[in-house]
Formats: structure tokens, sequence, C-alpha cells
């Protein structure tokens, strides 16, 4: 089991028949799916930053530029998943976490991800620096992770 102590963000989801494959066992992009309501969610309800309106009225991008993913177990139908996240590099544009996905029963690790995001203008499509209070947010829960 992981050491819930160092991830700042955990939430539960369960596997539904239609993240199921003709297997049973739930379709890769699924959890590809599931690690952005993740994100979405972390934004909105872990750091206090309305996620629509980020993307909408302020017209910020947080776009992933970069995703490594690792399969470890198999989930089905009716498996509760614990989704837990962490930061492990904060720059300027672009923030680095850590995302692992485990039965919620048993412990077992059944997905992990390494993700980077980086902070764009919606209307230039360029990286920027994080709002202030969006980088206020992510330093108060992670000042290990904040790079020069």
């Amino acid at each position: 089991m992981t050491d819930a102590a160092v991830f700042i963000y955990e939430r539960h989801e369960l596997v539904r028949f239609g993240h199921c494959d003709p297997a049973g066992i739930v379709f890769f992009p699924r959890y590809h799916e599931m690690l952005n309501a993740l994100v979405e969610d972390w934004i909105t309800e872990g750091l206090g930053v309305d996620y629509a309106q980020l993307l909408g009225q302020r017209r910020v991008g947080l776009p992933t530029v970069e995703l490594k993913s690792e399969f470890k177990a198999i989930s089905r139908m009716g498996d509760w998943l614990s989704q837990r996240l962490r930061i492990i590099r904060l720059g300027r544009s672009s923030l680095q976490l850590d995302i692992r996905f485990e039965g919620r029963d048993d412990g077992h690790l059944r997905a992990r991800f390494e993700q980077v995001i980086v902070c764009t203008s919606l209307d230039t499509h360029r990286a920027q620096a994080f709002p202030p209070d969006l980088r206020a947010a992510l330093e108060a829960r992670a000042p290990g992770a904040v790079q020069p």
C-alpha cells in the first residue's frame, strides 16, 4: 500500500460498466479519462480554484504535455479505486504530478502515472506563469516541490 501521507489529494471512484472492455476489465484509455477527471476535481476541490472558470472566463489552459502510464493490475466492474495525487515538481509554468490508482479494498497498485501539465494562455497557446491564486494554492500544498 502507498504511504498516503505524501499524497495531497485523494478520492475514490467506482469502476463502472462503461469503463470496461469486452473482457470485463478497465479498458486502458478509461484510466486516462479517470486521470483527467481527478486532476480537474483536485484543482477545483483540493486547490479551491474553479477549473471551469479557469478555462472559460479566465482563458487559462492546463494541457498535459507528457504522460507516463504504467498498468500494474487489472480492475473490474464493481471495484473501488483510491486515486491519489502528489506534486513532484512545481516550476514557473509547469507542474509534474505522481498519480496512483489502487484498489480501495486490497491496496494493490492498479495504475501509476507521471504527468506534466503546462500553464498556457488559451488565446495564444503559449506557456505562461501560473495565475497568482493557483500558484499560491500549489505552493501551499507542496512547498518542497517548488523549483527555482
